[in-house]
């Protein structure tokens, strides 16, 4: 294949952006490969599709964790999107900033232009937040939709009430910086369906005559010369291709696959490559280290009334709400999931939260499969906003199409244990709030019989999930276990940067699909500031 100015490994929330970006500057000439196909399935735009795409293997990875040694053993599915838009295409679509203290403890790291001031402008640059109230923190003029929850619901309400009769306090914003309180989820949606990363930025960028899209071509490695990174391996269709650049190799193929592409390149721990038989090109140790996820499990409530989405996804009633959905936009079709929200501090002295809860009326049988129950339901789903405990990714065999193993460490830490702990005890107290009378039958899981601290945690032990939210595993800072140095440039490596979710050096609070296209966002203007000055070199 040519020679291009930028490759763009990877087409998900990050490098749809990062492509479109790049390919503004009429005289560079861009490629963008994904190792999934298009993203033409009938389920993406509709924002309920979301629990048939986590288990469809044509659109998801369906990675799997080792055994958990702190989850009793368990195995756990780590979902990750495989199409045009990434995880945008396939996840909750639930737009969570996160915290500044989050930014902030980046920057006191030694990032440089991390801060929550410094990553504001690309929050802003990216976001085209529907309810314009000329909010100084919130963005009107990018090209990804952030809109309110299309639908309320009265369980909803009332848990929002709870939450307030239990001395909390609403929040009609929690993305403006201020997080903490209850309300509804933003979303990423427009006109009532999905609008992934593919949508708000691919599109866009079509037509244009320097940007090449490929589709079904899994990188396979990158290409160095020396200390410097010249090209891609790739293999579509059965055939084994490269592609050379004359700029940047830009990897955006998320916190698991980006330190797997590295590894199989040669770069990374030299005993781990090595026992694998790959040859070590550079010495990386944080490679695949320092991963991290928001670890959730979630409480089952019977509830009395049969108004949640369990019984109103079946039979007549839901045909009505298809056809309602076709034809205005509107209805059960339209929800996430997640519904509403709440941002707590376990602890009064605390200065930020450290739990976020996610509310839903409905309940699914088994989390992984994602089938809801027949009878009526309702979730509440407790996550620690910042956990402490740090797993991490490698490869499982030299075979560059294999997938990596994966080793979350889920609860290791005594801090991570105590804070979803303490999490659901008050997830427990709002549901038990008079507000919620009504509605309230009884708790299915953990059940009243759990009460001791020791039984909240064995709880969580069997019955915790992951949502999604992998970081982490190529850490940006100048410590010797980072990966990528605050311009995210690969240390010691030229032409090599890397710009998704696994650059965190540690968790944002919440979810993390925004603070990944942010990170795609100011890395994009970083590659191109240094084309205009000249100085993309090594770090």
């Amino acid at each position: 294949m040519s020679d291009y100015d930028y490759i763009v490994v990877g087409a998900g929330s990050a490098g749809c952006l990062m492509a479109s970006r790049l390919s503004e500057d009429a005289g560079k000439r861009v490629l963008l490969l994904e190792a999934g196909g298009k993203d033409d399935s009938f389920w993406i735009p509709i924002p309920v599709g979301f629990s048939k795409l986590m288990v469809n293997p044509k659109y998801n990875w369906m990675f799997n964790t080792e055994p958990e040694p702190n989850c009793h053993g368990r195995t756990i599915p780590i979902p990750r999107g495989k199409t045009l838009g990434g995880s945008s295409s396939i996840n909750g679509m639930l737009y969570v900033r996160g915290n500044p203290l989050d930014y902030n403890t980046w920057a006191q790291f030694g990032n440089r232009g991390w801060s929550y001031e410094g990553v504001l402008p690309y929050f802003k640059k990216s976001e085209h937040f529907e309810r314009n109230n000329n909010d100084p923190a919130r963005g009107y003029n990018g090209t990804l939709n952030v809109a309110e929850m299309r639908e309320n619901h009265e369980i909803c309400d009332a848990f929002i009430a709870a939450a307030v009769g239990e001395g909390f306090q609403r929040n009609p914003d929690y993305n403006n910086g201020h997080q903490e309180g209850f309300g509804y989820f933003q979303v990423t949606q427009k006109n009532g369906r999905r609008w992934s990363t593919a949508r708000a930025f691919l599109d866009p960028a079509r037509g244009r005559p320097n940007l090449t899209i490929e589709t079904n071509a899994q990188c396979t490695g990158v290409i160095l010369d020396g200390k410097r990174c010249v090209g891609v391996k790739f293999m579509q269709n059965g055939q084994a291709r490269e592609a050379r650049c004359r700029g940047e190799v830009v990897l955006c193929a998320g916190a698991v696959q980006s330190p797997h592409v590295l590894e199989i390149s040669g770069i990374g721990q030299p005993e781990l490559l090595r026992s694998f038989g790959v040859e070590v090109r550079h010495e990386l140790p944080g490679v695949g280290e320092n991963y991290r996820d928001h670890y959730a499990p979630r409480m089952n409530y019977r509830v009395k009334l049969p108004i949640t989405l369990n019984e109103q996804t079946r039979g007549i009633g839901f045909a009505r709400e298809i056809a309602r959905y076709f034809m205005s936009g509107r209805g059960i079709l339209t929800y996430t999931a997640g519904i509403a929200y709440g941002f707590v501090k376990t602890r009064p002295e605390l200065e930020e939260p450290d739990v976020q809860f996610h509310f839903a009326h409905a309940s699914y049988g088994n989390a992984a499969n994602r089938v809801l129950e027949r009878e009526p339901g309702m979730t509440v789903t407790t996550y620690q906003c910042r956990p402490e405990s740090q797993g991490s990714i490698h490869l499982r065999s030299p075979d560059p199409l294999a997938a990596p193993c994966i080793r979350p460490n889920y609860l290791a830490d005594p801090l991570d244990q105590r804070v979803v702990v303490d999490g659901m005890k008050i997830a427990r107290r709002i549901i038990n709030n008079p507000a919620m009378d009504k509605y309230r039958a009884h708790e299915m899981n953990p059940g009243d019989a759990v009460q001791t601290d020791e039984q909240w945690l064995d709880f969580a032990r069997h019955n915790g999930q992951t949502t999604y939210h992998v970081v982490g595993t190529c850490k940006m800072g100048r410590d010797p276990m980072a990966v990528v140095d605050d311009e995210l440039r690969v240390h010691g490596i030229e032409g090599l940067r890397v710009a998704d979710a696994s650059v965190m050096p540690t968790m944002v609070s919440g979810n993390t699909n925004a603070a990944t296209i942010m990170i795609a966002e100011k890395g994009a203007d970083m590659i191109r500031a240094a084309a205009r000055n000249g100085m993309a070199q090594a770090a």
